[in-house]
């Protein structure tokens, strides 16, 4: 099932949430009518939880996770820290990582098995960086893989680097910007082993990420979203079972069309 939501006048729900099969992190400062749309579909089967980091509350671009983990820029505060391991099930590890790309969300889409990043993730690019800090490669990945229990691969999404932004991720399918082609689609639905259609979401937006959240039985969808958009949503993540052969086709090649 797919809802649209509002988080105060914003369309952009993925900015301020971040939704896994196991926990939901929602930005503090929001309206009753926002918290009570998520709490209404989850509540009696996973935690809604008001939370900042880094005192901001765009906590679905600054943080990333599954029902593994949740990882945290190191910006976060011990308070916030504590607020949200005191808070998440057990089971599921918090890591805060030292990472100069520190909107994590925007860099990583990850399902419960799977992670693309950011092709330059944790290497320093900027003179600047390499003089203050001694970058060791490859450590954030470690962490990422290790916290989050999944098999990470550096990607690219139709060309954007940015592939927490341009795609969203569950363990049933993904959506990616309405611009990538039939082969990358081919690749990464291969690489990350769930099938994947090209959309957008409020009406025309390719930044996926931003405009929804998803896990393996609902979705959450700003305001402005069409019904062909959400039929999209509900049928690549199988929201509700819909056959998704006429929409994947017809309707997919219907919104390219439009994005070109």
């Amino acid at each position: 099932m797919a809802v649209r939501v509002q988080f105060e006048n914003n369309n952009e729900v993925g900015v301020f949430s971040k939704l896994t099969n196991s926990y939901c992190l929602v930005a503090i400062g929001g309206s009753e009518n926002f918290y009570s749309v998520f709490e209404a579909e989850l509540a009696e089967t996973i935690p809604v939880i008001h939370a900042s980091v880094a005192g901001c509350r765009i906590i679905g671009r600054l943080c990333v996770g599954n029902k593994n983990g949740l990882l945290v820029p190191n910006t976060t505060t011990d308070t916030e820290l504590q607020h949200i391991r005191n808070s998440l099930p057990d089971k599921v590890k918090v890591q805060r990582v030292e990472e100069r790309l520190s909107a994590l969300g925007n860099v990583i889409a990850c399902n419960d098995y799977v992670a693309l990043v950011h092709p330059d993730l944790d290497r320093a690019t900027c003179p600047i960086a390499i003089f203050i800090i001694d970058i060791i490669p490859q450590e954030t990945e470690e962490i990422l893989a290790d916290t989050l229990n999944v098999e990470v691969f550096r990607q690219t999404v139709a060309s954007n680097v940015l592939v927490g932004s341009y795609s969203v991720l569950s363990n049933q399918g993904g959506l990616v910007h309405p611009k990538t082609s039939i082969q990358d689609q081919d690749e990464l639905s291969s690489l990350l082993q769930v099938p994947l259609a090209a959309g957008t979401v409020n009406r025309g937006s390719d930044v996926i990420a931003a405009g929804m959240v998803v896990n393996d039985w609902v979705s959450f969808c700003g305001m402005d979203t069409t019904s062909t958009e959400l039929s999209v949503i509900e049928s690549v993540f199988k929201l509700n079972e819909a056959a998704p052969a006429a929409i994947t086709s017809t309707m997919r090649a219907s919104l390219i069309e439009s994005m070109s």
